[in-house]
């Protein structure tokens, strides 16, 4: 599936969410090299593969610093869509309609976390010592990043996760500088496209074309504004229907009825070619994206 950052990370205008990330220590690097790979976006599944590996990563680093480390849960495919400005795919809002249940099994996994009972069950100083190996502290150093929409963001240099992010990317330091530019370039252009005469036509299709649907919402963000208030005094299938006919209805008017998906996805990347300052960092951070995977695939298959 073609990777569209205004679709996927914007809600309402210009919401940036910033991922946290760990940082570096040891490991050899893999045997692949960003520049022996060419530059392209990972699909949600081989991401998947990458996230996978990282966690075997992180547990055996974990073991060579004497502690136990279950891999975490990793969001699947499904698990990863449905979080965007507008729902874009028909078929997995006719199964999930918001991903409310998702989200439900998300949380409960998350609660249930061993490491998390495993951790609470140490001596304090190993406790301090577990949550350093694993998350980095920030008196061992610090990387630091900055946001192309301005500010900058910091991670521990060294940690359990930033060495296996350093095996599998080859250079995490460059991994984490390339990676926040490329993924928030968006902030500098999404106000662009909301305020763009063709989005905004386009964006008042798919409201007409809710309101014959029996759905009266100017654009996707008010949906899920309103959304625990359409399904309050509702339970079991009752509730599950109404959230997925009313997913369904959006994503059938921004895919089928309407150009709302389609022209955002043009609009983008007429923004985004205009800024080509940027393409060195891009080009990077996909290189690197592949060579992540080919060495994780190395990992999984060990």
């Amino acid at each position: 599936m073609r990777r569209a950052y205004f679709i996927t990370c914007v809600t309402a205008v210009a919401v940036l969410t910033l991922a946290g990330c760990t940082a570096a220590a040891g490991l050899e690097p893999g045997p692949a090299r960003s520049g022996d790979v060419p530059a392209r976006e990972l699909t949600d599944a081989e991401q998947v593969r990458v996230d996978e590996a990282v966690e075997l990563l992180v547990r055996d680093c974990m073991k060579a610093e004497g502690f136990r480390y279950v891999p975490a849960w990793v969001a699947s495919v499904e698990e990863r869509q449905g979080s965007g400005y507008v729902l874009d795919d028909v078929a997995w809002a006719r199964e999930h309609g918001y991903g409310l249940e998702l989200e439900d099994r998300v949380a409960e996994i998350q609660r249930s976390d061993p490491n998390h009972a495993y951790a609470n069950a140490l001596p304090e100083a190993e406790r301090v010592r577990w949550s350093v190996a694993l998350d980095g502290d920030p008196a061992g150093g610090m990387l630091t990043a900055e946001l192309p929409a301005g500010g900058v963001v910091q991670t521990p240099r060294e940690s359990c996760f930033a060495q296996a992010k350093d095996k599998l990317y080859g250079d995490f330091a460059a991994w984490f500088r390339t990676e926040k530019v490329a993924t928030n370039l968006v902030g500098l252009y999404a106000q662009d496209i909301v305020a763009d005469e063709r989005f905004v036509t386009q964006l008042g299709a798919w409201s007409e074309c809710m309101g014959r649907r029996g759905y009266d919402y100017p654009d996707p963000p008010a949906v899920r504004d309103d959304l625990h208030h359409v399904l309050a005094g509702l339970s079991g299938e009752r509730a599950r229907t109404a959230e997925r006919d009313l997913a369904v209805a959006e994503a059938t008017c921004a895919v089928r009825e309407t150009a709302l998906v389609s022209t955002a996805h043009d609009l983008e990347d007429e923004y985004r070619a205009r800024l080509d300052q940027y393409d060195d960092e891009v080009a990077g951070y996909r290189r690197m994206q592949v060579v992540a995977l080919e060495n994780a695939e190395r990992v999984l298959a060990y």
